[in-house]
């Protein structure tokens, strides 16, 4: 649902068509990541969540090619664009969405796509407080400051001067444009028509239409925002470095007071979307993301990795690594494991060091405690894999199935050639290379496995 602040629609412009030259990357800037997402994804979350329905990205060539996927995934699917070229200033891109864009009667939202921290209560706010041409967001930066002075008349902005023009005294000035603005959309309309190129670069000024708007008469209102960090725009890598370390910090307290225990948040590397459920730990040095869930008193870390997982109740992953997999209640993992491919592993299961999945399921009590690769098999409720032990999935051409039944017990150092089938209650010598099916009951060992006679009971 669009906000409306008792008006019409709401509509948003990104502007995100720099290259970021400073950002010494062959990727264009708003593409980079913090916490797992691009900034892009950040501002247009939070447009999302202010309830900025319709958005159109001024982009470049490649940040439109990537469009759809970003919009998709912050929940804007219906978010287009339009390439600004050449690229001509602010104002430019503005002109530029507008020429794509229906005129409307409402409101537009017009934010710099470099500024992830953004938040939608920020947004919401300036939605609010436009009840006439423009409302404004600013912030109280520390000095000395590139950012562009915001020159106040009475309770209103007068006009907003760019540092490099600036006198001593206004750069003196700490409120500053913070680059997040709410147009009437019509008066808008107006004073874009009339931005003028006659300065150092030849590009037209979005904030040129601050003093337009005021020398009509029209009121400019300034909504402070509440912290300056939340509004900094990203320029280098160096500043990509700074905001992550506070989005990091600020989504893990997040995630603590919805009740998590994070040891260390410094050392804690978490990204939005993830569903933490009470009474979970996650000890240091641990990353999780793309969607992760922990369930109530799992224990995740130290030194772990969490992308793509679904970790049940009460269990446990210690320096490993869980790559689209599924850990049952009260399993355990680690230390040294890797878990990945689909990898399902049922409740009380035991992975221990050095134990590879992938796409396996493995039912409820079996261990693999040491040494061991498992790939495209399933096993039965509480088979024991002896250290040591490979699934050969690969014949050279394809991968193959192993399917191990229940009860069943695998030696140390067994070699299974897939395709292959292991029946409820066998076993397997060690050092054993089976490369055909044992029944239910049966007992084989030796290269290739034979079976082995039965013990009469006296």
């Amino acid at each position: 649902m669009s906000a409306t602040n008792g008006r019409a629609h709401v509509r948003g412009i990104v502007l995100a068509a720099g290259k970021g030259t400073r950002m010494r990357s062959t990727r264009s800037k708003v593409l980079h990541e913090l916490c797992g997402r691009s900034m892009l994804w950040h501002v247009l979350r939070s447009l999302h969540d202010a309830g900025v329905g319709d958005v159109l990205v001024v982009s470049n060539a490649e940040v439109s090619e990537h469009l759809q996927t970003i919009s998709s995934d912050a929940g804007h699917p219906s978010a287009s664009s339009v390439v600004q070229e050449p690229q001509l200033g602010t104002g430019h891109a503005v002109q530029v969405a507008l020429g794509e864009l229906a005129p409307g009667d409402g409101m537009l939202v017009v934010v710099n796509g470099d500024m992830p921290l953004l938040e939608s209560q920020l947004i919401r706010s300036a939605i609010d407080a436009c009840a006439g041409a423009l409302a404004l967001v600013t912030a109280r930066m520390p000095l000395p400051s590139s950012f562009g002075r915001i020159v106040r008349k009475g309770e209103h902005v007068g006009r907003i001067v760019e540092a490099r023009d600036a006198s001593d005294d206004e750069l003196e000035l700490d409120e500053m444009n913070a680059g997040l603005y709410v147009y009437d959309e019509k008066k808008l309309r107006a004073a874009i028509a009339e931005l003028r190129n006659d300065n150092a670069q030849g590009e037209y000024y979005l904030t040129d239409t601050v003093g337009s708007l005021v020398a009509r008469g029209e009121s400019v209102v300034p909504v402070l925002a509440p912290d300056y960090r939340s509004v900094l725009g990203v320029n280098d890598r160096v500043e990509l470095a700074a905001a992550t370390a506070l989005l990091n910090r600020r989504l893990c307290e997040h995630y603590m007071r919805a009740g998590a225990t994070i040891i260390d948040p410094a050392t804690t590397y978490l990204e939005p979307d993830l569903e933490i459920a009470p009474d979970a730990t996650i000890l240091p040095n641990s990353t999780i993301g793309r969607r992760s869930t922990i369930g109530a008193h799992a224990e995740i870390g130290p030194n772990s990795r969490l992308s793509n997982a679904r970790i049940g109740a009460h269990a446990v992953v210690i320096n490993s690594l869980i790559v689209d997999s599924v850990i049952g209640d009260f399993a355990q993992v680690g230390p040294y494991a890797h878990i990945r491919g689909a990898s399902e592993l049922g409740t009380g299961v035991r992975i221990g060091n050095f134990v590879e999945t992938k796409n396996v399921k493995l039912a409820p009590g079996v261990k693999a405690a040491h040494l061991t690769y498992l790939g495209d098999a399933t096993v039965g409720d509480r088979t024991n894999i002896g250290a040591g032990t490979i699934t050969c999935n690969y014949d050279g051409e394809k991968k193959n199935a192993t399917k191990i039944g229940k009860d069943v017990f695998i030696g140390s150092n067994s070699a299974l050639i897939a395709p292959v089938e292991i029946g409820d209650g066998a076993m397997t010598g060690a050092g054993s290379v089976v490369n055909h099916d044992v029944p239910a009951g049966g007992r084989v060992a030796g290269n290739p496995a034979r079976a082995l006679p039965r013990k009469e009971k006296p």
